[in-house]
């Protein structure tokens, strides 16, 4: 049988480990198995955190149409509900960049927001009087 010299696999395993590893500071970034152990660390983060993310911008989003629409007299809630009732469909990802971007944009969707929450104060004791005689 003959010998197996295993030095092309190892080194080409270890240069791609240390590859990957660049930007790294000390060992991190030189000893092959103190940056595999910074691999897997940054992946396991770089997993969590690409979930992670889609909270934090939804969050963002939130906290920047309540921002543009307490500057109007309203709760985000409120505002919500009235954008529901008057059939305003842009997502929150829109609604914030109006805000931030847009104020102007903004300002006319708070108006048709404040008609739709009035509209349906109006309707709810309606609604409520059917429920009541059924």
């Amino acid at each position: 049988m003959p010998r197996v010299k295993r030095g092309v696999t190892a080194h080409r395993r270890h240069k791609r480990v240390l590859r990957q590893t660049k930007g790294y500071q000390g060992l991190r970034r030189h000893s092959v198995k103190k940056a595999r152990e910074a691999l897997l660390k940054a992946w396991s983060y770089a997993y969590r955190d690409r979930r992670t993310k889609k909270r934090d911008f939804r969050r963002l989003w939130i906290q920047r149409i309540n921002a543009g629409a307490r500057q109007h007299g309203l709760s985000y809630s409120q505002f919500m509900a009235g954008a529901k009732a008057a059939g305003i469909e842009l997502n929150r990802k829109m609604l914030a960049d109006l805000a931030y971007r847009e104020p102007k944009a903004f300002t006319a969707l708070v108006k048709q927001a404040k008609a739709g929450l009035s509209q349906a104060k109006a309707e709810a004791p309606k609604a409520a009087d059917q429920a009541k005689a059924k």
